[in-house]
């Protein structure tokens, strides 16, 4: 009750009622903030780890020691491991494309419909066009971003430059091919969007020459004179793919699935890369970051729980006729240090409670406000060509607001010890001396 009135602002008092106020505004400020940013920064990863896992495996597999010929029964057996849920196969390269005058350097991979399916999040971002008779449309797939940077649209033709050409007594020309845009699609990933370009499996083995022509079994040696539709006939083509990635049940677990899959006797020869491996250097810098960003965030509630121990020595000091008169009446020490702890601790709880529903509340709707202030300021925020994603991503830890809570409370309780601890050494002789 005394604690409670020591709270409620009169006339006199209403500087010190101010100072408190402001306090809870810092605390609640400081907590908010904390909240917002750690789960911007959670959701950022869990929207990067989304968008990159689910084109790219978690493993990559890469052949040894032969060809890539058996990707078939390769896959087939690769997914019979416990804790595997899927695999794709695909031809890879680097190429030149031009459109409307323009030009850019491209991935482009070849993957059949089956596999496509498979990759839900690819599938279902087409935004124009769509898979329809994918395997025999001889077309390709672009981002909406590249096709904005080549000048083309549904149904255009893409020329794609490959250096690695046919060889001429000059030496290599270039492998030039047009392909029409049967799909653009939008998977809200910039690198993805603007440097992916997808072609039918078999197209894209002819294309780099990821096959051989060897004699069917039981041929003997060709005539010298046989005709060119003999020569056919005799030959049968064997294809290759560059590479499979492998999607796994637990992204986490990589160390032991490493082991199921290379120790499988069932599989051929592979080298494995995990998806750890290949972006150690960025997730470890964004780790950093989340950390560095928290400790500093958090000097905000540590000054806020010094403006706690400020505002409370003034409290005390304005109330040491009150203390004295408390004293005299039979309050003990003890009871003097409550009620200035619960003072104290009642404003950081106060502060902590609105942070907390105030960084909930801007958490939730993190892409509206920053679209808002966007349109507003006519300003790029958190643009996707520097961030790789096109929307402000956010995801709230349930544990992590709890550990910004439990922070800003223990912060607000250690603040009001001194000036407690002091109110209750005051010597009530000494206080009424001069009444």
């Amino acid at each position: 009750m005394v604690a409670g009135r020591y709270l409620r602002a009169r006339r006199k008092e209403a500087f010190i009622s101010v100072i408190a106020s402001l306090t809870m505004v810092g605390v609640a400020i400081g907590v908010a903030t904390l909240i917002v940013v750690m789960s911007v920064m959670n959701g950022f990863r869990a929207e990067l780890l989304t968008k990159i896992l689910g084109l790219n495996g978690h493993f990559t597999a890469f052949p040894i020691e032969r060809e890539f010929t058996d990707y078939k029964e390769t896959i087939a057996a690769l997914e019979q491991i416990d804790g595997v849920s899927f695999a794709v196969y695909f031809v890879e390269g680097q190429v030149l494309a031009s459109g409307r005058g323009s030009s850019t350097g491209v991935t482009v991979r070849g993957m059949d419909a089956e596999n496509l399916e498979k990759l839900e999040l690819l599938y279902d971002s087409a935004e124009q066009g769509g898979w329809d008779e994918w395997d025999t449309s001889n077309g390709v797939a672009i981002g909406y971003r590249l096709a904005q940077t080549l000048g083309v649209s549904l149904g255009d033709q893409v020329q794609i430059i490959n250096p690695d050409g046919a060889m001429t007594p000059f030496g290599s020309t270039p492998q030039i091919r047009s392909y029409p845009v049967n799909v653009i699609f939008d998977l809200g990933m910039v690198e993805f969007d603007s440097f992916f370009m997808y072609m039918p499996l078999e197209p894209a083995q002819t294309y780099f020459k990821k096959f051989e022509e060897v004699l069917k079994p039981g041929m003997g040696p060709l005539d010298p004179l046989a005709s060119d539709a003999e020569i056919d006939a005799a030959y049968e083509r064997i294809n290759q793919v560059s590479a499979a990635e492998i999607f796994i049940d637990d992204p986490d677990n990589v160390t032991e699935m490493r082991q199921r899959l290379q120790s499988d006797p069932s599989t051929r020869p592979l080298v494995l890369t995990d998806w750890q491996q290949r972006n150690e250097t960025f997730f470890s810098a964004l780790q950093v970051e989340r950390v560095v960003m928290f400790t500093i965030l958090s000097m905000i509630i540590l000054v806020a729980a010094f403006n706690i121990i400020s505002s409370l020595i003034m409290l005390v000091k304005d109330k040491s006729s009150d203390i004295a008169v408390l004293r005299t009446m039979g309050a003990t020490r003890g009871a003097i240090m409550r009620i200035f702890s619960i003072t104290g601790t009642t404003i950081g709880v106060i502060g902590t409670l609105t942070g907390v529903v105030l960084g909930l509340i801007v958490a939730a709707n993190a892409e509206p406000l920053r679209a808002f202030i966007s349109n507003t300021l006519g300003v790029a925020i958190f643009p996707p060509e520097v961030f790789f994603l096109s929307s402000l991503p956010s995801k709230t830890d349930p544990v992590e607001v709890a550990v910004v809570v439990g922070l800003a409370l223990g912060l607000s309780f250690l603040a009001t010890l001194y000036p407690a601890w002091r109110a209750a050494q005051y010597d009530p002789v000494e206080a009424l001396r001069y009444e």
